[in-house]
Formats: structure tokens, C-alpha cells, sequence
């Protein structure tokens, strides 16, 4: 069995702004609409090309995860790493792409495809893509590496890769150079952010909450103190104990309780709420995978907690 591969037919307005930005960790392919995809699992190929009539393969990245997410809340995420200058833009390509009248357009969802390890090609290494594919297709196509020409497809990648010194795409000397293989997706923060968000069944893991714009994957250990964007350092929290977690007022133990400091109550002569929750068990998500990570609480515990 091969590895999948995704060609997909994006906007030159989106190529060539994303080019522009120097050192990205991640990109979101978007699509207009709220679609699901399912056509490739994380770790494999995701190519684009250029609208017609240039037929040529210019880029691409590691496939890390998709979703429907209100275009707010992509915007929040990704920034310019959605290929526009301003969430203002990017709405009103939307609703162009849709053909709706933007003064009687409603609240927005946009299918979200999160790429790792970006590229972007120079035009020296733009390349075709396999002679079947059709100038009908509008959206996309798969193609697997066990069948000639998806292998021919992976190889001509690689090849037109061969020029690039990025240290996060490099680092897979054997995805690149040997068989085809799954690349581990390194999430950046707007990725780590939806895929929590959706492995906690977009509600508080705490206290159930589930209007999306007031919940942030909170890191159990933050990056800057040597924590990962990984799904396993992630808890889905509403907003203010995120914050109360950031500053260590409360915490979640290793049995997956919640704990509240008593410095709330002595410092601010308030937090009923936050008290009555104290020693609840939180929601854990599904995948045994992405459950908090044992090391991580225990860093928070000892950590930053302050008891």
C-alpha cells in the first residue's frame, strides 16, 4: 500500500502572498466552503497548482489535519498565513468565490486543510502534474505512490525540493530520499489550536462550555519553556481558566482533576465559580494518544501551580 498524494488547484493571489512571508511553520489551505476532507490522513503529500492556464505544480506541505472552522476563528489561528493581507480580504474572497451578495451574507465556515512544512517553489522548479490530470478539475485530485504515477508524482517532488535548506522539511532524510513514507507533521500554534479545539469535541474540557469563540487550546506546558504544540500538551479550556491556568491559580492533576488555588480566594476575595468546580474530573478526549500528557501535568503541578 502507497502513500496518498492531494494535488490541488489553489489561487495565484494566494501562492504568491505566502510566498512573501519568510520562515512559515504552516499554512491553511482553505476552501470557501465548509467541506470535509478526508482524502489524505497527516503525514502525507499535499501539492498545489496554479489555476489554468499555468498547469504547473508550484509548491506544497505535509498534511496535518482539516476541519470547519467559523472564518473568525481561522483568521484568529492562522493570520496571514491563510494567503491574505486582512481578515476583511479574506471574507470578501470568500463571499466572491460563493457569489453571494456580501450585505445579506451571514456568519461564515471555511473547510480548513492545515499544512506543515510548507514550500514554495521557485519558478526555476515549478513542475506538470501527471498527464491524467484533466484542466476540468477544479478542486482536487488524489493520486497513491503505489500506482506509476503517484510514484512519478512523489519522485518529481522530491526532486524539485532538492534545492531548499529548510531545516524543518530536511530533517526527513528518509521520507525524502527513500521510499515514500509518512513526514511526522510539526504543528505550529494555529494547527495546534483547531486540532485540540476538535479532539475535545469543541467544549471546555472543565466546564462543558462549547460557544467556539470563547475556548483556546491552552498548553500545559508553554512553548517557551520547552513544551510542544503537540495534541498530548494540549487542554481545551474557556477562556478565563486558561488564563487563571497560564498564571497557575488552578491546575489538572495527573487523575485528571481540576484544582483551584486558594490564593483566588486570598488575593481576590472572589471565585466562587472556579471553587465550586474544584475537584471535578475533566473531559478527556477519545484518542488515548492525545490525552494529556503525564510528564506535562506533572511539570504544571510542581511547576506553576501555586497550591
Amino acid at each position: 500500500m502507497g502513500i496518498k498524494i492531494v494535488v490541488a488547484v489553489t489561487d495565484g493571489d494566494w501562492f504568491t502572498q505566502l510566498c512573501r512571508l519568510p520562515d512559515l511553520a504552516e499554512v491553511n489551505f482553505w476552501s470557501p466552503s465548509p467541506k470535509a476532507f478526508r482524502a489524505l490522513q497527516p503525514g502525507e503529500l499535499f501539492l498545489f497548482k496554479l489555476h489554468a492556464p499555468i498547469n504547473m505544480i508550484v509548491g506544497g506541505g505535509v498534511f496535518a489535519s482539516a476541519t470547519i472552522m467559523p472564518l473568525s476563528l481561522a483568521w484568529e489561528a492562522f493570520g496571514n498565513a491563510n494567503g491574505v493581507l486582512s481578515l476583511t480580504e479574506m471574507r470578501s474572497r470568500i463571499l466572491r468565490y460563493r457569489k453571494v451578495d456580501p450585505a445579506t451574507a451571514g456568519p461564515i465556515e471555511i473547510g480548513c486543510r492545515i499544512l506543515t512544512q510548507p514550500f514554495f517553489l521557485p519558478e526555476s522548479q515549478w513542475f506538470s502534474p501527471p498527464a491524467s490530470w484533466s484542466p476540468n478539475i477544479v478542486s482536487l485530485r488524489g493520486y497513491d505512490t503505489a500506482e506509476p504515477e503517484g510514484k512519478a508524482l512523489w519522485e518529481a517532488a522530491q526532486a524539485a525540493m532538492t534545492h531548499l535548506v529548510d531545516p524543518h522539511f530536511l530533517a526527513e532524510e528518509q521520507a525524502r530520499y527513500g521510499q515514500p513514507t509518512l513526514i511526522r507533521p510539526r504543528l505550529g500554534q494555529g494547527a495546534f489550536r483547531l486540532v485540540v479545539t476538535d479532539l475535545y469535541g469543541r467544549r471546555c474540557a472543565i466546564t462543558k462550555e462549547r460557544t467556539l469563540p470563547a475556548l483556546e487550546a491552552a498548553h500545559i506546558r508553554p512553548y517557551a519553556d520547552g513544551g510542544e504544540h503537540s495534541p498530548s500538551n494540549g487542554i481545551l479550556m474557556r477562556r478565563d481558566i486558561h488564563s487563571l491556568f497560564d498564571q497557575g491559580y488552578v491546575t489538572v492533576t495527573s487523575d485528571h482533576r481540576f484544582e483551584v488555588s486558594r490564593r483566588i480566594r486570598e488575593e481576590f476575595e472572589n471565585g466562587r465559580h472556579y471553587y465550586e468546580l474544584h475537584g471535578s474530573e475533566i473531559t478527556l478526549p477519545a484518542s488515548q494518544a492525545a490525552q494529556p500528557d503525564a510528564a506535562a501535568l506533572r511539570w504544571h503541578n510542581e511547576g506553576r501551580y501555586l497550591g
